[in-house]
């Protein structure tokens, strides 16, 4: 008998829905192989008290998974592909990405659309981008840190100690919880996180039979897309701290990718289209179309 192939996961009850997702695809394509979901606590779940942008280092919400995956605790990562930074430590691979969800932010209220919001209104969010757009939008409104899973967000919000907080729609919707979203947020002012609403599948490298099983989960489009968004990133300096939001779209054979940067009073926008089938070289054109435009990577 086969060995169980155990998959790894941040514990959230959004993280476990998400590799539960992944898990039932897997058994779908073969009933017979044996699934396990491990838990992993990692560092972004720690340090809940601490803002994002203080924590240092990259994939603070991915680290402990990628350690897990190679001293083979663990055979198969699964991930918001928004946490993945774009560099892979060498011994694992990014073997497939699902099909995207709704990429766009999303409005949380106890009612009013962000527009109708009365100025020095209290808005939550943990995200430098979102913060960053949401003062372009709405320069009168205040930006408090939140960090926590989205109940606990939910529920600052229904206790009123935020007038609204700004969440993926994706996580949302997974959650089942569509109907508390208030608003979808415009694509225009607030372009979403570089791989917002997919999930990444990560292995170790060399491993070829888990990596068959689990190409069979990629979605060319998505996959197309975010490849297009994270070359961008990357480009850019991946690890920068200014905020950098990115969406690709595959349409009647194009690609089609907008990007933006956002400083401090200034945000530089652009786009970009081409062949889905070479989306880094997109993804590099927009990035130094941008540099050009006079964004220094700090």
């Amino acid at each position: 008998m086969k060995k169980p192939i155990l998959i790894g996961s941040r514990g959230s009850r959004l993280a476990i829905i998400q590799a539960e997702s992944v898990l039932s695809q897997l058994r779908e394509i073969d009933p017979n192989l044996d699934f396990h979901l491990i838990k992993i606590v990692t560092r972004g779940d720690r340090a809940k008290n601490i803002p994002l942008d203080h924590l240092s280092g990259r994939g603070v919400f991915v680290k402990e998974i990628e350690t897990a995956l190679l001293e083979k605790r663990i055979d198969i990562a699964v991930h918001s592909l928004k946490d993945l930074p774009t560099q892979i430590p060498h011994g694992l691979s990014l073997v497939a990405v699902t099909r995207r969800l709704d990429s766009r932010d999303a409005f949380i209220s106890r009612g009013k659309k962000l527009a109708e919001l009365a100025p020095g209104s209290v808005i939550g969010t943990g995200s430098p981008r979102r913060k960053a757009q949401l003062l372009s939008y709405r320069p009168d409104l205040k930006v408090k840190e939140i960090r926590g899973n989205v109940d606990t967000r939910l529920r600052k919000v229904a206790n009123g100690e935020f007038d609204g907080i700004i969440v993926a729609a994706a996580a949302m919707l997974r959650l089942s919880w569509e109907d508390r979203i208030i608003e979808y947020l415009p694509l225009e002012h607030f372009l979403p996180e570089i791989g917002q609403g997919a999930l990444g599948i990560e292995i170790r490298a060399g491993d070829e039979e888990t990596a068959q099983l689990v190409r069979t989960l990629n979605h060319k489009p998505t996959w197309q897309s975010v490849t297009a968004e994270r070359a961008f990133l990357q480009a850019l300096g991946g690890g920068c701290r200014t905020p950098v939001a990115a969406l690709a779209t595959v349409t009647d054979n194009t690609l089609r990718l907008d990007g933006m940067v956002i400083h401090p009073g200034s945000i530089l926008k652009g786009s970009e289209e081409g062949s889905p089938l070479n989306p880094q070289l997109i993804g590099r054109k927009l990035a130094n179309k941008l540099l050009e435009r006079g964004y220094l990577n700090s």
